[in-house]
């Protein structure tokens, strides 16, 4: 298979950013100021009040206040960033991951304004992030999609007539969904009606959009995901896929590439399936491509996220390709294949894992001043945070303090590297999810590669069980 699709010649942009505001705050905007500061751009932050002493502050060339703690008056305030943006007179905005990346409204904003979007085309993300639409689209491109309602649910009793045909169980799920929420697993049909009702209503109240689809459930499935970039000119690279089954409440633990159920021929064809599909669509930039596995070991679109991942680093350090800069560059008008300088060659194994501020068991958050931090170390091991110790994890956003990422030879050698990586990884004053990690990478069946997505509730089960007093 080739490394990328490749379309009508077009000459290449030869155009760089003078300066970036990184619209998102934590590990991630650090990240990308990172990336900025390699390619010689000048990185601008903004934040909270509550984030004044936050490193991406700090290190920031210019830094930028949006508002009070809040996530509405600050981060998510469109209003706000924007003028950010217009005060700091910057070329273009890096949305980061979660707040705003997503929002197409945002993008469509941002390109009025004539300030470059690093992401996909406000048109593309409205697709993608319509669940059902982005269904239709890649069905009619020959992605294999799951069994399923055909357009959104008028209401239950229209469920209930799909379910029959599709057969249970089944699956409703928010159309603008995301992070489990609006979704709801029937088995039978007297239960599907109030489970209809009670997703529609939390699809509302998280999303502003209660519209439902419907697919058939598989149950023990995997999750699996290809990451792919694209330019302007429709040449589209899928870089391979990540595993990532450990999740709790769908919420991903642990991501690790490549996945072992995934042959060089499937990742291949799965690869080129998604390059020709991206590239009719018109798909610009970074974006995700997610899939359940089944026990056949067939896979099945769900979605696709049209931004960079939490988990990217597993596919940079199994690639060496930096997936920011590789943004920054094609949003400036770079050809793919200038970007990427070459095929792209897979290396050993990569994982990754997430840090949270939480209760390791109780998974309550954890916010507090941070008394003691040491990151780990060592040969293959790459750690990104924004934590500090006096640092200071404020109640009001996400839980993700650090991502730590390690790369072997083989998947036992990054097994045993990560375990003795989050031995070394000390972080106190606060509970985090370090204890949980340990005890995940020392599972026998994490080990042998035997888990699904429900690996977490049996896991969990194991331990309460083993702590129990005996009789």
């Amino acid at each position: 298979m080739p490394a990328f699709r490749v379309a009508p010649e077009t000459p290449t942009i030869k155009k760089v950013f003078k300066k970036i505001l990184i619209a998102n705050r934590g590990e991630i905007a650090l990240r990308v100021i990172c990336a900025c500061k390699e390619l010689g751009i000048r990185p601008v932050a903004i934040y909270s009040e509550a984030d004044r002493n936050s490193l991406h502050v700090r290190f920031a060339d210019e830094a930028i206040c949006i508002g009070p703690p809040q996530l509405a008056q600050s981060y998510l305030n469109i209003p706000a960033v924007i003028s950010a943006a217009e005060i700091a007179n910057v070329d273009a905005i890096h949305p980061g991951y979660g707040l705003l990346a997503e929002n197409a409204n945002f993008a469509e904003v941002t390109e009025t304004c004539s300030i470059k979007f690093i992401g996909p085309p406000s048109d593309i993300i409205r697709l993608m992030g319509e669940k059902e639409r982005a269904r239709a689209a890649v069905k009619k491109a020959g992605v294999p999609i799951l069994p399923g309602s055909e357009g959104i649910l008028a209401g239950e009793g229209e469920a209930v007539e799909w379910a029959r045909q599709v057969g249970f169980p089944v699956i409703v799920k928010a159309t603008a969904g995301g992070g489990g929420r609006g979704m709801r697993i029937a088995r039978d049909e007297a239960e599907l009606p109030g489970l209809f009702k009670a997703a529609q209503s939390e699809a509302a109240s998280a999303f502003g959009n209660g519209d439902l689809y419907m697919e058939k459930f598989i149950e023990r499935p995997r999750h699996i995901e290809f990451q792919v970039i694209a330019d302007q000119y429709r040449n589209v690279a899928s870089l391979g896929e990540r595993e990532c089954s450990i999740q709790r409440r769908h919420q991903k633990l642990l991501e690790e590439s490549p996945s072992t159920q995934v042959t060089p021929e499937l990742r291949a064809q799965i690869g080129d399936m998604l390059s020709k599909t991206l590239s009719e669509i018109g798909y610009v930039n970074a974006g995700t491509v997610e899939f359940l596995m089944d026990e056949d070991r067939k896979l099945y679109f769900i979605e696709m996220n049209t931004r960079i991942q939490v988990e990217h680093p597993v596919t940079e350090m199994v690639t060496d390709v930096d997936l920011v800069k590789s943004q920054i560059l094609l949003a400036a008008g770079e050809r793919l294949e200038n970007v990427l300088q070459g095929p792209i060659v897979h290396r050993g194994h990569a994982i990754e894992c997430r840090i949270n501020a939480e209760h390791p068991e109780k998974f309550t958050p954890s916010a507090g001043k941070i008394t003691a931090f040491n990151p780990p170390g060592g040969t293959g091991v790459r750690i990104d945070t924004a934590a500090y110790a006096e640092g200071v994890i404020p109640p009001y956003y996400d839980s993700l303090i650090a991502k730590l990422i390690v790369r072997g030879k083989d998947r036992p050698e990054a097994v045993s590297r990560m375990s003795r990586a989050l031995e070394m990884f000390i972080v106190e004053g606060i509970h985090t999810t370090i204890p949980l990690h340990r005890g995940i990478l020392a599972d026998p069946d994490f080990r042998a590669g035997n888990f699904d997505t429900t690996f977490i509730e049996k896991f969990l089960a194991k331990r309460k069980a083993a702590a129990k007093p005996a009789a």
